[in-house]
């Protein structure tokens, strides 16, 4: 009788499960926009072309998501408008930059306390519209995967950064995107263009912080910073993949649902199973192999970038994984790889998504609670 029971439960129970997965790896054909993808690669290809020409592709990392993330942020209409607001966050991105590149090399103490105060900040930012909610998220994510690449470079005693040239290839990047949408703006008759993103709210209305997002926001901040103070205190190996996977984990707001979440839990763990098994190719190679390796992997970086523009809204989970893969592939190519590195960098991963899925869910359950009793009180 309990086997027939057992036998009759585990389809219901698999068929539960390819419910869920259905429901993360769902499709949105519509949300496909290649015309986007193809506009990003041919402005990334310049910051490519002109690091490789002198010789500094260090700081490709900072070009390029200069220009991605002002892409994102472009708020659309007419060309001074859009001029002027993307300038404005192309300013405060290299302020973040040069905050993350400068610290990278401190003691771990200044991490996290510079991580806590960034992310709150960009918790903070709802106040003033929920569009430029969306641009601190942004800032907020670079600041941190700016932080892991400046330590891993402090690190790498072969390789020179300045953080004055992380802040103008950073800047460099805003301003090509800036360039761009000039030009196009002129091809098109110097008429008002719609928002390159649609799909992200335009809203700048100011709001009201209730309760249980200032919670949530405190919350946020509290992770970030902890994980950066786990990652860098305990000098873990790799161990900033820990603060980056749970930044790309971390769903904005308590208004989001799980499958939100668990979407942008897959998208960094598939993302950094991929960087890692790219990364182990130029493992091995030394001389002029390993010089077209690395070129490479750079390449199949910007292609991962351009991808992400195109697939944005078709899936988050396969958005999230190829913005992570990028990023990842970028921040770890300066240093050769091996099968150990491997295995602590989906180790660190799997612990980030997993701290950020785990708050997020606590902090849900918070907030249920909290409407019951204004409910009850009612």
């Amino acid at each position: 009788m309990s086997s027939a029971t057992e036998r009759d439960g585990r389809p219901v129970h698999r068929g539960k499960v390819m419910s869920w997965l259905s429901k993360v790896f769902e499709l949105n054909h519509a949300g496909v926009n290649w015309r986007r993808a193809v506009v990003f690669l041919d402005v990334g290809l310049v910051p490519l072309i002109v690091f490789w020409a002198i010789g500094h592709e260090v700081y490709l990392l900072s070009a390029l998501f200069g220009m991605l993330f002002t892409s994102l942020a472009d708020p659309g209409g007419g060309f001074g408008y859009r001029a002027s607001h993307n300038a404005v966050f192309a300013l405060i991105g290299a302020g973040i930059t040069a905050l993350a590149f400068g610290i990278g090399g401190e003691a771990w103490g200044w991490l996290a306390l510079a991580a806590f105060v960034v992310t709150l900040v960009a918790g903070l930012a709802l106040t003033f519209g929920v569009h430029r909610f969306v641009n601190a998220m942004l800032l907020n994510v670079w600041f941190i995967v700016a932080v892991g690449l400046a330590f891993n470079l402090h690190h790498a005693a072969r390789i020179t950064s300045y953080t004055w040239a992380q802040v103008v290839a950073w800047a460099g990047g805003a301003a090509l995107w800036i360039l761009m949408t000039f030009v196009e703006w002129l091809i098109r008759g110097r008429r008002d263009l719609p928002q390159p993103f649609v799909e992200i709210p335009g809203d700048t209305s100011h709001k009201k912080l209730t309760p249980p997002v200032v919670v949530f926001v405190v919350l946020r901040a509290l992770v970030i910073g902890g994980t950066v103070a786990l990652a860098f205190g305990l000098d873990l190996q790799y161990g900033y993949w820990i603060p980056i996977a749970a930044i790309i984990a971390m769903k904005p707001n308590l208004e989001q649902s799980t499958l939100v979440s668990a979407q942008r839990l897959s998208g960094a763990f598939i993302g950094a199973i991929a960087a890692a098994l790219l990364l182990l190719l130029p493992a091995s190679e030394t001389g002029l192999r390993f010089f077209a390796m690395t070129r490479g992997l750079e390449v199949v970086a910007l292609v991962l970038f351009v991808h992400a523009v195109g697939i944005r809204f078709l899936n988050y989970a396969l958005y999230s994984a190829a913005i992570a893969a990028g990023a990842l592939i970028l921040a770890d190519l300066p240093q050769p790889s091996h099968y150990a590195a491997e295995g602590y960098r989906v180790l660190w991963t799997v612990c980030g998504a997993g701290i950020s899925l785990v708050v997020m869910l606590l902090a849900g359950l918070l907030a249920k609670r909290a409407a019951q009793r204004q409910q009850r009180s009612a």
